[in-house]
């Protein structure tokens, strides 16, 4: 792994882009924070290790490609190059039967979840082709659910469903440019937004059932694996999931 790595993570703010961004700059990378509430980047950067890379904090929209260009631009200029982005951003509507959902919450998951995750790219592209050495790593952060949704998560899922095909499409045009794009597929990690599984959410049965959890630092580390390989070498899928979380089986 090349020292002294240019990393951009969406969703620094909290939970797996925290924990992710953190232990980046751990391992030495300089680390852009990217979110829409400046005050919890700074929080995270608050946070980071003595002796790591140099953080930078960037208040940036992912649904907006304006406010995505600006932050890519700032971190050109800052470090001259870029040689990670991790698309972490997402966010979810109501768990709500799908016709109960007004358009605006549809959209509004398919704009950060989806939309976000391709202007991002085209902008880290945008700078990996152009730099030298050429070429860098996309992640994209997908989901257990592009696989095996859950109730009344349409939006969620249609969008994770989505993030594979773009990660595939990257990979495929970023070839030329040395440019490699993997996606991770996180099951069960211990979030804020998750928290609840430990005391039941709703089965394919019908039924509602406590799940078990994993720690959002093995994400990070496994992000961390991602990119400590040469870019000749990629991790096309990869899945990370509590062991015992119900998606292999019949539930």
């Amino acid at each position: 792994m090349r020292k002294g790595k240019v990393a951009l993570v969406t969703g620094a703010g909290s939970g797996i882009g925290r924990a992710t961004a953190l232990l980046l700059q751990e391992h030495g990378y300089a680390v852009v924070l990217t979110g829409r509430r400046l005050e919890a980047l700074e929080e995270t950067a608050g946070m980071a290790a003595e002796g790591g890379g140099k953080v930078l904090s960037i208040s940036m929209d992912v649904a907006d490609p304006d406010s995505v260009a600006a932050a890519f631009r700032k971190t050109r200029d800052d470090f001259g190059r870029l040689d990670l982005l991790f698309n972490n951003a997402g966010t979810s509507a109501p768990g709500v039967p799908m016709e109960e959902l007004t358009p605006e919450q549809w959209q509004g998951v398919v704009n950060v979840n989806l939309s976000g995750a391709f202007y991002c790219a085209q902008q880290a592209i945008l700078i990996m082709k152009g730099q030298n050495p050429q070429g860098g790593r996309i992640i994209n952060n997908g989901s257990i659910s592009a696989h095996a949704p859950r109730p009344h998560s349409a939006p969620y899922t249609a969008t994770k469903h989505a993030i594979t095909g773009l990660t595939k499409s990257i990979s495929l045009d970023g070839r030329a440019h040395n440019i490699a794009c993997g996606q991770i597929d996180i099951g069960n990690a211990l979030t804020g937004r998750t928290e609840r599984m430990e005391k039941g959410v709703p089965q394919a049965d019908g039924g509602v059932k406590p799940e078990p959890l994993m720690t959002i630092d093995q994400v990070a580390r496994a992000v961390l694996y991602m990119d400590s390989l040469p870019l000749e070498t990629n991790v096309q899928f990869m899945t990370i999931m509590a062991t015992k979380m119900p998606f292999v089986g019949r539930g």
